[in-house]
């Protein structure tokens, strides 16, 4: 057994004290280490949120005229069904007013950002066609050969798909 002598025991209780205090430092550095991980990441979820808002008014403003022009759609489709119904002897300033019209419709559309979908000779899109029949055809089976109603997009945006008819391969029973 030894004596321990005053100094001695001042020692040990003094490394205990800064053992103590050392476990305590570490003990607060990654508590605050993880306090600011956490802050961070709030930081960065709110800049994220942000970003998704702005993006989102930006759309809205943007597509908020796309329940409008889905209704006009119509409205051109059925103008356009009226110049091809006319019949040879109706007045030139009906037809020519009717024109005007239909003309008048599509600039106002090419102002606003919706354009026709492209379709006839094309290859199906599925994303932009939506096939109605399936004729034999000479053209490349998957080919679009007619358009039975016209597709628009409102700037890179579907409205409506085209409805069209697509080519298959002819049968060899003949």
């Amino acid at each position: 057994m030894t004596a321990e002598t005053p100094e001695t025991g001042a020692e040990n209780t003094l490394e205990q004290e800064l053992a103590a205090a050392r476990e305590e430092i570490v003990s607060l550095v990654t508590e605050r280490d993880a306090e600011r991980d956490r802050a961070l990441r709030m930081a960065a979820e709110a800049e994220n949120t942000r970003r998704r808002l702005e993006r989102d008014k930006a759309d809205a403003v943007q597509y908020a005229a796309a329940g409008f022009a889905r209704d006009m759609l119509t409205v051109a489709d059925n103008l356009a069904r009226a110049l091809e119904s006319l019949p040879a002897d109706v007045s030139d300033a009906l037809r020519t007013g009717l024109e005007a019209t239909s003309r008048e419709l599509a600039a106002i559309f090419e102002r606003n950002g919706v354009k026709r979908v492209a379709a006839t000779g094309l290859p199906l899109d599925p994303n932009l066609h939506q096939a109605m029949v399936e004729v034999e055809s000479d053209a490349e089976p998957g080919t679009i050969v007619s358009e039975l109603q016209a597709g628009y997009m409102l700037k890179d945006r579907l409205l409506r798909p085209a409805l069209v008819t697509v080519a298959k391969a002819k049968s060899a029973a003949a």
